[in-house]
């Protein structure tokens, strides 16, 4: 059901009501939160499923690992681990200002809004939900559009565990409807999605000064040292390929492997194609559906464009929106295949002379969200380490970073800014209050900073500006 447009302002002020009633801030009613989200996805994995192989094709084994199990473990680990996150910390100080009781309090930012994509709208609405609980704030979720059927069930399913005055699902189809939720003053906004909206989203944002968190994509590359394994390292990328059909933003985009290196690739790829999808990929339940016909007809356009060759064409079916994995080796710079992020099952294969042709040309392109290094050596890990720059870097695996909920996950550059991840999700809602609270009993030691300020008081108040310096020789 479409929220209509002239309640918007009314729900927002009614979550900013709760949040200053004080109704969330206690930990374990934060905890009974996180386990009604954990329970919900419980309770309502099948209809959870259904939904998203309606909106997406998204084979039922996919959901219920990479969506619902995911979120209910986090749910878990988080209320898990609260009282230990909210804790109010004391920093280490010098002896004599340990008196006044230097303390960083962990304050929610307020009301939230989180709006998310459409390639993991489980995941990727209730992950920053999770932290804005467990941060003690109230949200806005705003599904896409793109996903009407998942939508249309959190709707429905939300009221049965949450009170909508806290947690409000708010969907729409409409241009207007993202605008007016956009025009108001929030304490938060979590964007996913790409860096077009990201952009409209900001400038919004800017507008009340509102800090924010993109979670954005961008072309991911791999690159394949020439002495790694060859065979495991492309079974490992198209198995990190073929999750939700390509479409994440993790996915890698295009593979860097040394020019003499590219046929056995090419090979391994063919092999492994075969062994996850003996039939072929087209009818397979193992895999998934292109989310709508404007990105069936974006990805179809640029592989019909391509310069490079075509080594595992993968079949199509327009009308279920199907498309296999398709694999092209030699893309050169310039290639259609190399203007933007793919964002679904087709994979570039780059030729390169040497580490550095490699390093070069990665750098040459917006930081992506993660870098891949398929490599044994520890020189070329650093290598790659030091000489470029992406969200995060991942060693000899793709995908599988995002089971270690213990690390931030977050772009840089155009991938975004902010990051998430189990306690760094909850940080992120979070707002660090430093406080010290200064004893009657210091007032003799004070004194000095009061005027008027005798030649002595300005030496010992400026003390540091007589300390001996290091030199220091590069």
């Amino acid at each position: 059901m479409t929220t209509p447009i002239s309640t918007i302002p009314q729900i927002r002020d009614a979550l900013r009501a709760t949040f200053h009633s004080g109704l969330t801030r206690p930990i374990a009613w934060r905890q009974h939160q996180l386990y009604q989200l954990a329970r919900m996805a419980q309770n309502e994995r099948e209809l959870i499923c259904d939904a998203l192989k309606k909106d997406l094709g998204k084979p039922r084994t996919e959901a219920l690992v990479a969506e619902v199990a995911c979120i209910i473990d986090m749910a878990m680990k988080s209320a898990e681990q609260l009282p230990v996150w909210a804790k109010t910390e004391h920093p280490e100080v010098a002896d004599w200002q340990k008196p006044w009781n230097p303390a960083v309090y962990k304050a929610p930012r307020g009301t939230a809004l989180i709006i998310s994509p459409w390639n993991y709208p489980m995941v990727l609405t209730f992950q920053p939900l999770i932290g804005a609980i467990s941060a003690g704030c109230t949200a806005i979720l705003k599904p896409s559009e793109f996903v009407p059927n998942f939508s249309q069930l959190l709707d429905e399913i939300m009221p049965k565990y949450f009170d909508p005055n806290v947690y409000h699902v708010v969907n729409d189809a409409t241009v207007p409807d993202i605008s007016t939720l956009l025009e108001l003053q929030w304490d938060y906004i979590l964007y996913t999605g790409n860096d077009r909206i990201a952009r409209i989203v900001a400038t919004a944002a800017a507008k009340h000064l509102t800090p924010m968190t993109l979670d954005l994509g961008g072309k991911s590359p791999a690159i394949i040292d020439s002495a790694y394994d060859i065979d495991l390292a492309a079974k490992r990328i198209l198995w990190g390929k073929c999750k939700n059909a390509g479409q994440t933003c993790i996915a890698a985009d295009y593979v860097l492997v040394q020019r003499d290196k590219q046929d056995e690739l090419i090979k391994a790829f063919q092999k492994h194609y075969t062994s996850f999808f003996p039939d072929g990929a087209l009818d397979s339940p193992f895999f998934g559906s292109i989310g709508s016909d404007l990105h069936f007809k974006r990805i179809t356009s640029l592989l019909s464009r391509t310069k490079g060759e075509v080594v595992l064409k993968g079949r199509s079916d327009a009308a279920r929106r199907r498309l296999e994995p398709t694999i092209v080796k030699d893309v050169a710079e310039g290639d259609s295949l190399l203007e933007e992020e793919l964002f679904g099952p087709v994979l570039s294969v780059v030729p390169v002379d040497s580490l550095k042709q490699a390093i070069d040309l990665v750098n040459a392109r917006s930081h992506p969200v993660v870098l891949y290094v398929f490599s044994d050596n520890e020189n070329v890990k650093q290598q790659v380490v030091s000489e470029t720059q992406s969200g995060g870097i991942v060693f000899n695996d793709t995908f599988q970073q995002l089971s270690v909920h213990a690390l931030p996950f977050g772009g840089v550059g155009e991938s975004g800014y902010g990051c998430q991840g189990l306690k760094h999700t909850y940080d992120t809602f979070t707002q660090l209050r430093g406080s010290i609270d200064m004893p009657r009993e210091a007032e003799p030691f004070l004194a000095i900073r009061y005027p008027p300020h005798s030649e002595e008081a300005v030496r010992a108040l400026t003390t540091s500006l007589h300390t001996p310096i290091p030199s220091s020789r590069l």
